[in-house]
């Protein structure tokens, strides 16, 4: 498997700026689900897009090889650089070299159930992590104008006061992920009122994608049904099935976010699909379209279960839809259809690998 390579300061790959200026983007959170659709976006739309990853003894580019442009050959249009929303003056210094026209702040440990395990990492780098990289941002800023993107959650809403969620609905959160993101949230606005910064904040609802880490419950249930299908798996373990949210797929919604840079006006969105569905529908879907019955598989585990549950979620896109002319493009059924297809490839091939004679 072919690896990114990883600039380092002012190497061949940022001090040879090319004669015609592109657009520049800064990237955190590249190699997850989010940030490999954003890059895919970003380099169709011809930008230089700069990817933030963390020093690692093994490589977590795999979302990302596909992108690969071997740096011996020419110029590549995407560079990994190392950083850490931890590390507050690396990352500044990283913003004044890369000097981007855009900055995406994907990074965060972003797993709901995490967060109550590991509270104050979680708020060291989804909270303060977004201070960091607000004022690395400011400091840019000085210099030229830069356009922020901030990565906020429908987690934020929690315990909701509405349904459906907008923008004005009142926030309410029911995590340290949730919570962490609420500060990031209104530091965003702070920073855009206080000092004039163009940064934006999308309210995203649950979104999905074949992509998606393989802890996260629509992805457990996808490469479940497909790996009960063929044989490599008895049972699987759920926490609370009665959860509703409004799933998307997460190549439709890293477009919205790249929509909210181009407008005018530095503004708050919610991005959603406006439909709301329960973990059992999920079940019910995915499960269906390997031919099993879920209720014969799965079985509840407390420990999948939160603190505090969020009991619905479902989103109001209407601004977004008549401001910056987004909607949602991938229903709920197509995203699982998508899901499922790639996963009983990986089945198969898992079951084809499983099957071939031991090395003499």
């Amino acid at each position: 498997m072919t690896h990114l390579s990883i600039c380092q300061p002012n190497d061949s790959a940022t001090a040879k700026r090319p004669a015609t200026p592109v657009r520049r983007a800064l990237v955190t959170g590249i190699t997850g689900q989010d940030g490999s659709y954003l890059a895919e976006l970003l380099l169709e739309k011809g930008y230089e897009v700069h990817g933030i990853i963390r020093r690692s003894s093994t490589f977590g580019t795999e979302r990302l090889d596909h992108l690969y442009e071997d740096p011996h050959e020419h110029r590549p249009r995407l560079i990994l650089r190392y950083g850490d929303l931890a590390d507050g003056t690396a990352l500044s210094n990283l913003v004044l070299e890369v000097e981007p026209d855009e900055i995406y702040n994907l990074g965060a440990q972003s797993h709901v159930r995490v967060s109550f395990d590991q509270p104050l990492y979680t708020a060291d780098i989804d909270a303060l992590g977004t201070l960091r990289v607000l004022e690395a941002a400011r400091q840019l800023n000085r210099r030229k104008q830069v356009r922020l993107y901030q990565a906020s959650s429908s987690e934020m809403f929690g315990q909701v006061a509405e349904v459906p969620q907008t923008e004005r609905t009142p926030f309410h959160p029911r995590s340290p992920y949730g919570c962490a993101k609420v500060f990031s949230y209104y530091q965003t606005i702070n920073y855009r009122e206080a000092y004039g910064l163009f940064a934006a904040n999308g309210i995203l609802f649950n979104h999905e994608s074949p992509r998606r880490g393989e802890t996260f419950v629509t992805r457990k249930i996808t490469r479940a049904a497909t790996r009960i299908r063929e044989g490599l798996q008895d049972k699987l373990y759920l926490g609370n099935l009665d959860a509703k949210r409004d799933w998307g797929y997460a190549k439709d919604f890293v477009r919205a976010m790249w929509l909210m840079l181009q407008h005018d006006e530095p503004d708050d969105f919610v991005i959603a699909t406006g439909r709301t569905h329960a973990i059992r529908d999920l079940l019910e879907l995915a499960f269906n379209q390997v031919g099993l019955r879920w209720q014969e598989f799965v079985e509840i585990d407390p420990r999948y279960q939160r603190p505090a549950e969020v009991d619905l979620l479902l989103g109001d896109a209407s601004k977004a839809a008549a401001v910056l002319g987004w909607r949602a493009e991938t229903t709920f059924e197509q995203l699982i259809e998508l899901m499922i297809a790639a996963d009983w490839r990986l089945a198969r091939r898992e079951r084809w690998i499983e099957q071939q004679p031991a090395a003499a």
